[in-house]
């Protein structure tokens, strides 16, 4: 048995590793359903070596970018991500965004959210979402942010900003 902490939710998990099927990325936390990012390494046994699995959240080694999906509003569009502050939100003369969103979506503020990317301390990035004080709120795969809150993107996360939905990949 493997101790977890989800990284959304943080309470604490036992994960029997044996159980556990091959070629896992992610399962879906108990407590708050968000995905737990995983993967298995597998090591050669040693004399010294007392098990020969170790449950270990990948490391983020690059930039993320973010797709706005395609639907009768705006056109499919690729958004890529850089270190430092990201305002997003609707592209207009009057929008100070940094990244501009084409669409016809009323309901999407002109800086709706705010992304940060910061290098942590092993080399990868960090990519953190939060609401920019939109008049429409923002959705956050499934559950909307509260004002101040900050999460932690990972891979293939949802965002709905408006009726607008963007998708985050590394």
């Amino acid at each position: 048995m493997i101790s977890v902490r989800c990284p959304h939710c943080h309470v604490g998990l036992k994960v029997d590793e044996g159980k556990l099927p091959p070629g896992i990325s992610s399962f879906k936390c108990p407590k708050c359903k968000q995905s737990i990012p995983i993967s298995i390494l597998r090591e050669q046994k040693h004399a010294y070596s007392g098990s020969d699995t170790t449950l270990v959240q990948p490391l983020k080694t690059g930039m993320g970018r973010l797709t706005v999906l395609a639907d009768g509003d705006t056109p499919e569009q690729l958004l890529p991500l850089h270190e430092g502050i990201t305002i997003i939100g609707r592209k207009s003369a009057a929008s100070n965004a940094t990244l501009g969103i084409a669409t016809n979506d009323r309901s999407m503020s002109r800086e709706h959210i705010r992304i940060e990317v910061k290098k942590d301390a092993k080399g990868g990035y960090k990519h953190y979402l939060s609401d920019n004080n939109s008049r429409n709120h923002t959705l956050y795969n499934s559950s909307f942010l509260e004002k101040g809150e900050v999460v932690v993107l990972n891979d293939n996360d949802e965002i709905v900003i408006g009726r607008t939905v963007i998708r985050f990949n590394e």
